[in-house]
């Protein structure tokens, strides 16, 4: 069974917004079990601060691969599979991994650690400062724009002429 979101609601008050039907797309239709590996905690650190945290027991930081491109987080993990072992019980999955994260805008990872089998990504939102909110005050703005008084004078000799 598919689901289906109607955002129709959506595109009519607000614009710049498109990539956000296909992301929710690709999340309703996205097969669960390939997201299922390796398992992964999400945390809040603290005013727009995060972690993301992934079980990748038997990994080694040459084995791993972490990449940002256009607002997609991507963790790449590649499986020795050189060493032939026989195993009478194998619980722990050794296989070649893809996880990936869509960041919000202003979302940067700031540092990757790996140890005791976690790998942890640190990300942080820096939203710039012309993007903060400002307080506008009424009245206390002298600053007034000056027209180009030239670029009016031929105007008004084009409907003479």
């Amino acid at each position: 069974m598919m689901n289906s979101i109607d955002l129709t609601p959506l595109y009519r008050n607000s614009i710049g917004f498109d990539g956000l039907a296909s992301m929710l797309d690709s999340t309703l239709t996205a097969d669960s079990s390939s997201t299922a590996f390796p398992p992964y905690n999400i945390e809040v650190m603290g005013d727009n601060k995060y972690d993301i945290t992934l079980a990748v027991a038997g990994f080694s930081d040459n084995d791993l691969d972490i990449t940002v491109e256009k607002g997609l987080l991507t963790i790449r993990g590649e499986s020795d599979k050189k060493q032939e072992k026989k195993f009478l019980h194998q619980g722990i999955s050794n296989r070649t991994f893809e996880q990936k994260f869509n960041l919000a805008d202003y979302v940067e990872v700031i540092g990757a650690d790996l140890n005791d089998g976690l790998l942890t990504i640190s990300l942080v939102k820096e939203i710039p400062e012309a993007m903060k909110p400002k307080k506008i005050n009424i009245g206390k703005n002298n600053q007034v724009i000056e027209h180009n008084n030239s670029a009016k004078k031929a105007i008004k000799n084009d409907k003479a002429a």
